[in-house]
């Protein structure tokens, strides 16, 4: 059972890779039972805030905490359990079958979670991929395979970095789906995203991100407003449809 998370807190965050600020002076607060979407053009810095947040990258300045304690300074049977991080590559050190991997996912719990696993398992279609080897898999497969390891630890915290790319629609849709009831069920969900579409009609909330800065924070109505677009993204576009199924389009240069 997914345990009630607690408030996810950047302090004046800044963060160096190769010797570079890559996330400067960031303060931002993410909410449980929420969903929150991370979305910046490349280079913004949202891989680099993402690894920050799962305690995986010690800041310089500021600080990422969790109910008042350092994430990156938390012990690290105790992070895994409470964050779950699932990077945009993710890699498979053994090739082993779909659900010894998703079985995986238990082990900062030290149980067998037999549940929890089975549960991730149905809710990214993978009952009959069970037994499939790894390095058998399509990269769609794979992706929904290694979401279901951080799914069965049932984490406080789910942190994903372009979880959506390598996923056809309906997959799409599904993984949305098991998002939004982790959130529902008290669970803080954090996405990198460039998909904006998704970001709009998915999201509860929107960091927008520019040159390692935060350009905005707020809901998707507002962060992803036609002005953001063209100052953060610069581009000139348009939103068409009803809210929860908006699809952007941009105009030719």
């Amino acid at each position: 059972m997914i345990e009630r998370a607690k408030t996810l807190t950047a302090d004046n965050l800044t963060v160096l890779r190769g010797g570079r600020p890559v996330v400067e002076q960031l303060s931002a607060t993410l909410e449980p039972g929420t969903i929150t979407a991370i979305c910046g053009p490349n280079g913004a810095g949202k891989s680099s805030l993402l690894l920050a947040l799962a305690g995986l990258i010690e800041p310089v300045a500021g600080q990422v905490t969790l109910e008042a304690h350092a994430v990156h300074a938390m012990p690290p049977r105790e992070r895994a359990r409470r964050i779950g991080y699932l990077p945009q590559e993710g890699e498979v050190a053994w090739d082993v079958a779909v659900e010894s991997l998703v079985r995986l996912g238990r082990l900062p719990h030290r149980d067998e979670g037999r549940e929890a696993v089975e549960a991730a398992l149905t809710g990214l279609d993978l009952q009959d991929l069970r037994h499939r080897p790894v390095s058998q898999l399509s990269g769609g497969e794979k992706a929904r395979a290694l979401l279901a390891r951080v799914l069965a630890g049932e984490p406080e915290w789910i942190l994903a970095d372009e979880p959506l790319a390598a996923l056809d629609l309906a997959h799409q849709q599904r993984l949305l789906a098991q998002l939004r009831s982790a959130a529902d069920a008290g669970a803080g969900v954090a996405l990198v995203l460039h998909d904006l579409s998704l970001a709009m009609n998915h999201a509860d909330q929107v960091l927008v991100l520019r040159e390692g800065q935060l350009a905005a924070s707020g809901v998707p109505e507002q962060a992803l407003s036609l002005q953001m677009l063209a100052n953060v993204w610069g581009v000139k576009a348009f939103w068409l449809g009803e809210p929860g199924a908006r699809a952007l389009v941009v105009q030719s240069a």
